[in-house]
């Protein structure tokens, strides 16, 4: 994979994929939400936060990628990745198969593609105002664009706390976690996201669109 960053052209090829779930830095917010999700069959998780396991080649900075059947949807996330014996921030969306969740969430995450922006920023520069980055995601309904996600990663547990419960080796990348989504979570076939840092001046964008297959039986 290739990647933008302030030092130049950054190649390298993630051989671990990490996705981070129920990250929520408000504990009472992330209970409601389990109580919510077990209502509708999804499973609770073992322990919280809940590091998935992922292929790292579900990564792709393709601005499509194809989904088996119709109930998919992204989400915004912040994006670790240690390579060239550095930690670097981006911007990724963990694709969901929605309908698979209600069976298992780890199944749902490893089933779609992960796509991830092209800008990398080191997390070095922007760890002593990270709470203060903006995280943005919309979708495509009824031919216009929605917000879908709006807030901060001062939602998200800190990044620094995620990244101690795991071994962030050389090749590893991580997705931490995500916001609530406005008007619910549901399926959408285009996708995009940002993640502004209002400090720097600087922002990152990325979007996608996802194509159906059918579901053969």
């Amino acid at each position: 994979m290739q990647f933008k960053t302030p030092t130049g052209v950054l190649e390298c090829t993630p051989d671990t994929l990490i996705v981070a779930g129920w990250t929520g830095r408000d504990r009472a917010a992330v209970d409601h939400h389990i109580e919510e999700l077990a209502a509708i069959g999804v499973p609770a998780p073992s322990t919280v936060p809940l590091y998935y396991q992922c292929s790292a080649s579900l990564l792709t900075r393709d601005d499509r990628i194809e989904v088996l059947g119709g109930e998919s949807s992204g989400e915004a996330e912040p994006f670790l990745l240690k390579a060239d014996g550095k930690i670097w921030l981006g911007l990724a969306s963990d694709h969901t198969d929605r309908a698979l969740e209600t069976y298992s969430v780890a199944h749902s995450k490893q089933i779609c593609a992960k796509p991830v922006a092209e800008d990398l920023w080191l997390l070095d520069d922007v760890l002593d105002h990270i709470d203060r980055l903006e995280l943005k995601s919309w979708i495509r309904e009824g031919g216009d664009w929605v917000a879908y996600q709006d807030g901060t990663l001062a939602s998200i547990l800190p990044l620094t706390e995620l990244m101690a419960g795991i071994t962030l080796e050389e090749g590893t990348a991580m997705l931490c976690g995500t916001l609530p989504a406005i008007g619910g979570v549901r399926p959408a076939a285009e996708f995009k996201m940002s993640l502004t840092d209002p400090v720097r001046g600087k922002s990152i964008e990325w979007g996608y669109s996802s194509r159906a297959l059918s579901v053969i039986s």
